[in-house]
């Protein structure tokens, strides 16, 4: 918590002699205004209710980041990105929580709980806020009901980060609930996770509804508060859970097992497709509002940095933006959402970021442990094969040789050869150097702007010297620069892949300084999401719903292969790859298996694969799939080797029914002895 924020509300309430004692053990707003006649003078002055409120968006910082490093929570780390450090069979001196140990649920319930506490004390502080503002004599009423909806939807919020970690979790009385009796009296058992969705949906439509009154882009002017889309976009985004196979119509034994203390199921076996229609229809509301769009990058056609255009598909290669790509460059319009190009203010799809304002490892940590240790980084978050072979082939088509060692190959090889000299010299693989395997060749542009592949090419202009700029990164094992495997240390990428996303050119690590890395907004909710989430929802339905808009409209919500493009267009249009074909669309398992490849494109490191994995119900095979890279023991002299994929002995993976949801911790289930534990972790009183 920042202590900042808090001694100032401290500082001005005491002043008026409203305390009577004020300390270090600060640790709740509430516990310091328990009368009414306190509650009275707070609220009705508006730099103290600011304050307050304030202090209740603290609580949405550090551990309840969406997208941060691993420090601070591993679950943006899942099947396709990992990190190398913190683990003891390299360096005994950590005993932290190893990506190994995270893949394979070796965590207790005493790791990473500071989201439990946070989030339950900012919904208690936000319920004093939302029940007490009203009595403000400094405020307009239109100011009152904008600070309400904002304080409304960082409840419901915490709610949310809540429901996504650990499942249904108790609901907490709005008002009229004694902190004063014990955890006995104010023992509160789990909602479904229908309820809580519901719960959140409910007061996010609210929220919305509320800060309406003061316009509807502020979130695009102050990074870490919302407007109305990132109350409906979170809406959209609870609802699309709930729809998901995990929540709805989920007959598996976990289910079974995941009850309250009455034996109450809280997954539901009824399988409603209306709720996907719902999420349909939150989606839209999102689209409707015409504020988001996704950012784009005029086209350059001549110079070192000139756009490397996408081959003629006859369609999106013919127009303009928004309907084509014929006007921007696709690899640096993706690029440049994530590597702090843009302040928030600037980035138009943006919908809900904490900006810069994170704590801990955030995303420019995790960009100093993705730089190479040529640049003093890290060099050791990477990505796997399998998200290698996500990626699309620059016409659409698949990479030769994909998934052929997860038994999922079509028969094809990969390419073999790499990039001459000459072939360099008359640009025939651009953006590829000389020594590069062709395997990366013809790529689609957000490969590029995501993969640090074997022989990529770093810019790293805040280097002081001009020598260690503009670098060709080779991770071959023996490498003289370091960046390949090391057996004395654990500064080496496991599968040969690091991660550029989040990258400046500006960037590097150099002395160590963390102020070399240009800031990086936080990527929680942004449009791509919205449209591929609505693309989703629409792709399972069957029959015909109506459901109503925010606004007080109606919506007629069906599959409907235009609508659904509405959604996938954009999103595939900006990264300069072909559509689907008429094929594809028209069937629903074929276009629910390409949605997920293009979320796990899309939104890799976005702290989204974790938890799609699991409200898809997948978790328990891509989880558990061997990890598969290049083969780092090998050397430049054995360069052919390197670049046939092996299973990596240094990642493990498995998948077991505990790991559906993370574990509540002991001191809570003591605290309130209706609360029951999720399957798979013990509790013994």
């Amino acid at each position: 918590m920042n202590k900042k924020i808090i001694y100032t509300v401290l500082l001005l309430v005491c002043g008026t002699g409203l305390i009577s004692s004020c300390n270090d053990d600060y640790l709740d707003s509430s516990q310091y205004f328990k009368d009414r006649l306190t509650e009275e003078k707070v609220f009705q002055s508006k730099v103290y209710s600011e304050e307050w409120l304030a202090n209740v968006f603290e609580e949405l910082r550090g551990i309840n980041a969406d997208v941060a490093s691993k420090g601070i929570t591993p679950h943006n780390f899942a099947d396709g990105m990992y990190y190398g450090d913190r683990d003891s069979d390299y360096d005994p001196s950590k005993n932290e929580l190893s990506y190994n140990m995270f893949k394979m649920g070796e965590y207790t319930e005493n790791d990473k709980q500071g989201t439990w506490t946070q989030c339950y004390r900012g919904i208690r502080n936000a319920s004093t806020f939302i029940h007490n503002i009203y009595m403000n004599t400094e405020m307009s009423a239109e100011e009152i009901e904008d600070y309400r909806g904002q304080a409304r939807f960082a409840r419901a919020y915490l709610y949310w980060i809540l429901l996504r970690k650990y499942g249904p979790i108790p609901l907490l009385p709005d008002e009229g609930l004694d902190y004063t009796k014990s955890y006995d009296d104010l023992a509160v058992p789990r909602s479904t996770y229908e309820e809580c969705a519901e719960f959140i949906s409910n007061e996010m439509l609210l929220s919305a509804q509320e800060m309406a009154a003061h316009g509807m882009t502020r979130g695009q002017e102050s990074s870490a508060r919302p407007a109305p889309g990132a109350a409906l976009a979170t809406r959209a985004k609870a609802l699309l859970y709930a729809a998901s196979p995990l929540a709805n119509g989920n007959t598996s034994s976990y289910a079974a097992r995941l009850v309250d203390d009455q034996g109450n199921r809280l997954l539901s076996s009824d399988y409603q497709e209306e709720k996907w229609a719902k999420a349909a229809a939150a989606a839209r509301d999102v689209i409707e509002l015409g504020i988001y769009e996704l950012y784009t990058v005029p086209l350059q056609e001549t110079g070192d940095n000139a756009t490397v255009i996408p081959p003629d598909d006859h369609n999106f290669s013919d127009k303009a933006w928004p309907g084509g790509w014929a006007d921007i460059d696709p690899a640096k319009s993706y690029a440049q959402v994530f590597d702090g190009t843009l302040p928030p203010s600037g980035n138009p799809e943006l919908i809900f970021t904490r900006g810069n304002n994170q704590d801990g490892e955030s995303i420019r940590a995790m960009v100093a442990h993705q730089l190479p240790r040529s640049a003093t980084g890290w060099n050791t978050h990477g990505l796997t094969q399998k998200v290698i072979d996500a990626y699309y082939m620059n016409d659409g088509t698949d990479v030769p040789g994909k998934d052929m060692e997860i038994g999922r190959g079509d028969g094809s090889e990969r390419v073999s050869g790499y990039v001459s000299e000459a072939d360099y010299e008359a640009g025939k693989y651009r953006p590829l150097m000389p020594g590069v395997s062709l395997q990366y060749a013809h790529r689609e542009p957000r490969f590029y702007a995501s993969v640090a592949f074997n022989g990529s090419f770093w810019s790293l202009l805040n280097e002081s010297q001009e020598r260690n700029r503009n670098q060709q990164v080779f991770y071959y094992r023996d490498n003289p620069k370091g960046n390949g495997f090391n057996s004395s240390n654990a500064y080496w990428l496991r599968t040969g892949f690091g991660v550029k996303k989040y990258v400046h050119p500006n960037d590097t690590y150099e002395g160590g300084d963390i102020d070399n890395i240009v800031y990086k907004p936080e990527p929680a909710i942004r449009y791509a999401d919205i449209l591929l989430m609505y693309a989703e929802a629409l792709n399972e339905l069957d029959g015909s719903h109506t459901i109503p808009s925010w606004d007080g409209g109606n919506y007629t919500i069906t599959r409907n292969i235009a609508e659904i493009q509405r959604g996938v267009h954009p999103v595939r249009i900006r990264a300069g790859v072909p559509d689907y074909p008429a094929t594809v669309y028209s069937d629903k398992e074929a276009l629910r298996k390409r949605l997920k490849r293009e979320r796990f494109i899309e939104l890799l490191a976005e702290g989204q694969r974790y938890f799609d994995l699991r409200r898809w119900m997948d978790a328990p095979v891509e989880e558990s799939l061997p990890m598969y890279g290049c083969n780092v023991l090998m050397n430049e002299e054995e360069r052919d080797l390197f670049h046939q994929p092996v299973a990596v002995w240094a990642l493990e993976t498995t998948f077991a029914d505990k790991m559906w949801f993370w574990p509540i911790s002991h001191t809570e289930l003591k605290r309130n002895n209706r609360l029951t534990q999720n399957p798979g972790w013990t509790y013994n009183d």
